[in-house]
């Protein structure tokens, strides 16, 4: 099974983070220029959050507040689960299933060095399983 390590050196090695004050309109308008659907919220140089299109639309359309007046740690993620490079993709999958989360940080002695959504992870693992089909389908046939 893959690390994350070697999920990270397969992607653009790109962090799209956000400060805590900022406006939820910039995450969004950062969101949809970048095409992505989640930014890492940075405060003091060190994860304090999480900030996605789910929460935007959770927390701000459908409570009927404005993404112009509304600081990004009002609605952002603060419980966030991150892993290290040398955690497996398997273990990434089961804690991104387990609690329905879409991303991942990774982080080194307190900083975000990367990121990994479960679009990586459904890839590594459809990659591996087609590994050893390949092996198991060569075994057989020697």
């Amino acid at each position: 099974m893959r690390s994350v390590r070697h999920l990270l050196e397969a992607k653009a090695p790109e962090v799209h983070s956000i400060g805590p004050d900022a406006p939820v309109i910039d995450a969004i308008r950062l969101m949809a220029e970048k095409g992505i659907g989640a930014l890492v919220v940075i405060d003091a140089g060190r994860l304090a959050g999480m900030v996605s299109e789910r929460d935007y639309a959770r927390k701000i359309v459908l409570q009927g507040r404005s993404s112009s007046d509304t600081p990004v740690r009002e609605i952002m993620t603060s419980d966030v689960l991150s892993v290290g490079p040398d955690d497996t993709a398997d273990h990434c999958m089961q804690m991104v299933t387990h609690r329905r989360i879409r991303h991942l940080p990774v982080v080194v002695d307190g900083e975000v060095v990367g990121l990994v959504s479960i679009g990586d992870l459904v890839k590594a693992v459809i990659e591996d399983q087609q590994l050893e089909l390949d092996q198991l389908q060569r075994y057989i046939a020697s």
